[in-house]
Formats: structure tokens, sequence, C-alpha cells
């Protein structure tokens, strides 16, 4: 991956796991986001349960971290993607069980759309998963609004992992 650098920018990224042991491969991401070339995590949510949406299979372990990266875009796009693969990401079909999900919901204020990449993410108001560890983060971004509209899905606080 030949990287584009720019100024840093504010980034948040969703993971989600619900394969194998989902708790330490979000921790294990977390970690992996923070050696990212040019990339430093500067916040990262609380940890949640949840159960799939619009989905099959088994809870996930949802959380949101915030970078500041001076990767562009579709460079940080690759490096999740290359994350996801090293923790056996495979994609059978749509919104199949995963070892890990990586969704890139935020970069600084770009607003773009391409067949590859779409922000900020065309669904993330839609997910309890999302907006939960999101305003955890950032709560200027989640409206009583977008909470209400995702009342109905189940989402539980876990307790933080003892080191």
């Amino acid at each position: 991956m030949k990287a584009n650098f720019r100024d840093a920018v504010t980034a948040y990224v969703a993971l989600g796991a619900n394969l194998g042991d989902a708790l330490q491969t979000v921790l294990h991401a977390l970690n992996a986001l923070a050696l990212l070339p040019g990339t430093q995590v500067t916040g990262r949510s609380r940890l949640y349960r949840t159960a799939p949406y619009q989905a099959q299979g088994p809870d996930f372990i949802n959380a949101v971290a915030q970078i500041q990266t001076r990767l562009s875009a579709p460079d940080l796009l690759d490096a999740l993607q290359a994350i996801e693969t090293q923790a056996g990401r495979q994609r059978p079909y749509v919104n199949a069980p995963r070892t890990l999900d990586l969704d890139l919901l935020i970069y600084g204020q770009v607003s773009m759309s391409s067949p590859r990449l779409t922000l900020p993410h065309p669904r993330w108001r839609e997910r309890a998963f999302v907006l939960y560890p999101l305003a955890d983060l950032s709560p200027g971004l989640v409206t009583a609004e977008d909470r209400a509209r995702v009342s109905d899905q189940s989402i539980d606080v876990l307790p933080e992992p003892q080191p």
C-alpha cells in the first residue's frame, strides 16, 4: 500500500466482531489501528454487546475508535480491510457473521460517494451499535432523534476487560 499523507484528520472507525473470541479480536484491532502509519488512536468508546442487526449469528462485540490520521480516506480504507483480512475476515455473503468488521464512519468533514467508499458512512445513523459508541466519544454527533430511531435495537454496555 502506497500511503498518500496529508494533514491529520479526525476519523471515526466502527469495530465489530461476532465469531471466535470477538472481544479479543476487537481489542487487537484497536491496537492494530494505533500501528497504522501516520495514525494515532485518540479515543475509544466503551465496549458493547449487540444482537446482529439485519443479520444472523452470535451477538457482536462493538466499539468505535477516534483516530487522528494522515492517511487519505482510500488509504485508510485499504488499511482497515488489511486488518480485517489479518483477523480472518471472509465475505461469503452480505451481512455474514464475521471475525472482524471495520467501518470508516466519518473522515473529517469529507463528504464523498464512490463505488468503493461513501463518507460519511451511509447507514451510521440507523445502527445502535454505531450510535451509542460514537456518542461516548463525540456526544454532539448523536441526536435524541438518532437514539429514538434505534430504540428497538438491543445493546448492552460490557464491563471493561481487566489488563
